[in-house]
């Protein structure tokens, strides 16, 4: 395939992001646009709204459309297999978070991208948003020296995700899909291991805590350990009724703080007025960034600046998480 003549996608899974990314990949200028759903009212919504070519299983999309690039949206139990559908095809794929909900199989999954030279990347969109790049740059200057220790939150009420949809049957709610606040909330590990490269220790204490229908932790909490000494507490749930995200990072010369309701990043240094920088940007900016990514990298055939190696850090991360919050123990990584 010429990187040059990229020209269409197919995007399987027509839930909530699947239409979000097919709104962008329009926004984006891509006009051949088809998507799979085995659910026959998301197809008949998207084919009204989007004016794409429907079909009712991957396998059928793939071989009646030419797709170049694939756009794998489903739930995360099913990731992995349908990526390896894609690469097999010969499209380059792009893999909404988390990569997978187990650790078997993304090794191959990486093996075979190699072999083909595809490009695969997966929707850790945060890495893409301008407030996140600046705090990025800010720990790589040790603006407030090295970050001895980090505070993460995320919180947010998960039937308010999607209105249009009973909470109960998203698979965020089930484990049997790969759900959970751990998998589908792993935007913060990533980040932070973005910030801090990957962490030496992991400790979690994790479970249902509210009265939400669902069979997955709801609420979870991640002690990490680098090697350089760097801690990092990060929390996460889907309870909260009131929307936060956000971040402290300490260090010896002051702490840098960043709010995503405010679009902000802040420099806290003793005795002085604090350091603000405001980004006007709109959340879905970043999903239209991380798609604009993926598209040069396959018309160029540039790596993408956030590879698979990446999402794999992120996902043994989170499921060693898992295992520490059900096995009650730090779980050990390098």
């Amino acid at each position: 395939m010429a990187y040059s003549q990229i020209k269409s996608a197919l995007v399987a899974g027509a839930g909530s992001i699947g239409r979000r990314h097919l709104s962008n990949l329009r926004t984006l200028g891509l006009t051949r646009l088809a998507a799979c759903d085995p659910h026959p009212e998301r197809l008949e919504y998207v084919a009204s709204e989007f004016h794409v070519e429907c079909f009712p299983t991957l396998k059928a999309g793939l071989q009646k459309f030419q797709a170049d690039a694939v756009l794998v949206c489903t739930p995360p139990v099913d990731h992995v297999a349908q990526a390896m559908q894609a690469l097999r095809a010969g499209a380059h794929v792009f893999i909404e978070k988390p990569l997978s909900d187990r650790l078997e199989g993304v090794e191959e999954l990486r093996d075979e991208a190699a072999k083909r030279g595809a490009i695969v990347q997966v929707g850790y969109n945060l890495r893409f948003h301008p407030s996140i790049q600046k705090l990025k740059e800010l720990v790589d200057a040790a603006a407030v020296g090295k970050i001895l220790w980090a505070h993460v939150e995320a919180g947010s009420y998960l039937p308010d995700w999607r209105p249009w949809q009973d909470y109960r049957k998203s698979y965020t709610a089930r484990r049997e899909l790969g759900g959970g606040i751990l998998l589908d909330g792993s935007h913060e590990i990533d980040y932070v291991t973005w910030l801090f490269g990957a962490p030496q220790e992991v400790a979690c204490m994790a479970g249902r805590v509210s009265q939400l229908e669902v069979n997955v932790e709801d609420c979870a909490t991640i002690l990490l350990r680098f090697p350089d000494g760097t801690r990092a507490d990060v929390h996460v749930d889907f309870i909260q009724r009131s929307y936060s995200r956000y971040c402290s990072l300490v260090g010896p010369e002051g702490k840098l703080q960043w709010d995503l309701l405010n679009n902000s990043v802040q420099i806290v240094r003793p005795g002085a007025q604090a350091e603000t920088t405001k980004f006007k940007v709109q959340i879905n900016d970043a999903y239209v960034a991380e798609l604009a990514h993926f598209l040069e990298c396959v018309r160029t055939g540039a790596r993408p600046r956030f590879t698979l190696e990446d999402a794999i850090l992120t996902l043994r991360v989170t499921l060693a998480a898992r295992a520490s919050a059900e096995e009650r123990k730090w779980v050990l990584l390098a």
